[in-house]
């Protein structure tokens, strides 16, 4: 497992070329020539330190369903891991710090979480998550299932990155809410009969119902590589990554825990998938859309200074 340190709030561009090198490095065949790559990695991570403690993984697979799923998938099914498409990389980024370093937490299993997943997100192995809940290795967890995390360590984003030429544009939108999570609006879009579910590819959370504030959620659209359910107008569905953030944005504004997550995860997929500033857009700002999502309140002057960067 190779990782170096990149900043979460990008005081620099993403990814740097050391972090270029490790999502490529599994292309490198002749054993030497991959020494020589790893010798260069370490050389760049030391000099480019970073503000945050961000990492990037490659060689992960992460576990998801595959299509043979019934219109009623999404709620209360188990999260049985199935064989799952290559991922590229994984970005780690810490969320907004949290005081205590080393605790025992009870984690609501959101839609197609698993335990590989909860590793990674709170830095337990996950053997010791088996344990704790008196699992077996492998065993069926289900959404909305309470699980003790020992030993947790401040929650991480784990963001999976998948080859995928689908993705031209970025959506933003609010949830029109002062409360939710990706389980809560999982079941609202399951009853307004989307048969997947959560409708979005990622949810950032504002500190309510037991989420962090700032907290970035992944969707099994996501994991699945599915098309969204967030923006009819502009066939965004199918061709834009739709990203929710917990509010409502004509009261108030983003908490500024979300604003830095939302940038860390626009540099992200920008870069990772070349799209191109000008197409990450607010709802409201597709041609067709009838609707005034994000909220006239959506700090965008920052979110532009973010992608300028």
């Amino acid at each position: 497992m190779n990782h170096i340190g990149i900043p979460c709030v990008f005081q620099r561009p993403f990814p740097t070329s050391s972090e270029m090198i490790i999502m490529n490095i599994h292309f490198v065949h002749d054993h030497r020539a991959k020494l020589l790559v790893y010798l260069l990695v370490l050389a760049l991570a030391l000099l480019a330190g970073g503000c945050g403690k961000s990492q990037l993984h490659t060689g992960y697979s992460d576990a998801r369903t595959g299509d043979r799923t019934s219109p009623s998938s999404y709620r209360g099914m188990p999260t049985q891991p199935f064989p799952s498409a290559h991922i590229t990389a994984v970005a780690e980024c810490p969320v907004p710090p949290d005081p205590v370093t080393h605790r025992t937490v009870t984690h609501e299993v959101a839609p197609l979480e698993t335990i590989w997943r909860l590793s990674r997100m709170y830095d337990v192995p996950e053997e010791s998550i088996y344990l704790a809940n008196n699992l077996k290795p492998g065993e069926t967890i289900h959404i909305g299932q309470k699980l003790l995390i020992p030993n947790a360590r401040p929650l991480r984003h784990v963001i999976s990155l998948y080859p995928n030429e689908r993705w031209r544009y970025i959506i933003i939108h609010h949830t029109a809410s002062d409360m939710g999570k990706a389980l809560l609006i999982n079941n609202y879009h399951h009853d307004r009969g989307f048969w997947n579910g959560l409708g979005y590819h990622f949810v950032i959370g504002n500190g309510t119902l037991g989420k962090l504030d700032g907290q970035i959620e992944v969707s099994p659209r996501w994991i699945k590589q599915l098309q969204g359910a967030h923006c009819k107008a502009g066939g965004m569905n199918e061709r834009g990554i739709g990203i929710a953030l917990v509010g409502n944005f004509n009261e108030h504004h983003p908490t500024q825990a979300q604003l830095d997550s939302l940038s860390y995860l626009l540099r992200l997929l920008t870069d990772y998938y070349k799209i191109p500033s000008s197409r990450v857009m607010g709802h409201r700002d597709v041609e067709g859309a009838r609707t005034d999502c994000p909220g006239k309140r959506f700090p965008w002057p920052t979110i532009r200074q973010c992608l300028a960067r």
